[in-house]
C-alpha cells in the first residue's frame, strides 16, 4: 500500500506532494475533506510506534488550547488527533509497513526513495 495523508490548503504539503511526484498506484487523502477514521489513526499508530510521533505539537490550536502547559499522554494525543485534522504532522507517507511523518528535508527525501523503489 502506498498513500499519503495530506492537507490540500497546506502550501507546504502541496510543494511535498509535487516533490515527491505522488502519482498514479499512490493514493491521497486529504484530511481535512476526509479525516483520519479511528482505525486508520490506530494503523498509523502500530507503524510509528506511539500517537505523539504523529502529533504537531506546532498546530495552530496547540499553542492556542495552551497544550504544552498539559502533560498529555497517549490517550490525549489519540483524541486530539481524532478532534481536528490540525493536529496531524503533515504529511504522512504510508509505504507497505514503514511510514514516512512530517515535512523534514530528510523524512521526505526517504519517502521519496521508498514511494519509487
Amino acid at each position: 500500500m502506498k498513500k499519503i495523508y495530506h492537507l490540500s490548503t497546506c502550501d507546504t504539503s502541496r510543494r511535498i506532494l509535487r516533490e515527491l511526484n505522488a502519482t498514479d498506484g499512490i493514493e491521497l487523502q486529504d484530511i481535512k475533506a476526509t479525516p483520519l477514521s479511528p482505525g486508520q489513526l490506530e494503523e498509523l499508530k502500530n507503524r510509528a510506534g506511539s500517537y505523539e510521533a504523529l502529533f504537531s505539537k506546532r498546530a495552530r490550536l496547540y499553542q492556542e488550547r495552551n497544550l504544552k502547559e498539559r502533560s498529555l499522554g497517549e490517550g490525549d494525543f489519540r483524541q486530539l488527533l481524532l478532534e481536528h485534522y490540525t493536529f496531524l504532522k503533515r504529511p504522512v507517507v504510508v509505504v507497505g509497513e514503514k511510514v514516512f511523518i512530517g515535512n523534514s528535508a530528510k523524512t521526505v527525501a526517504a519517502a521519496k526513495v521508498a514511494l519509487h523503489s
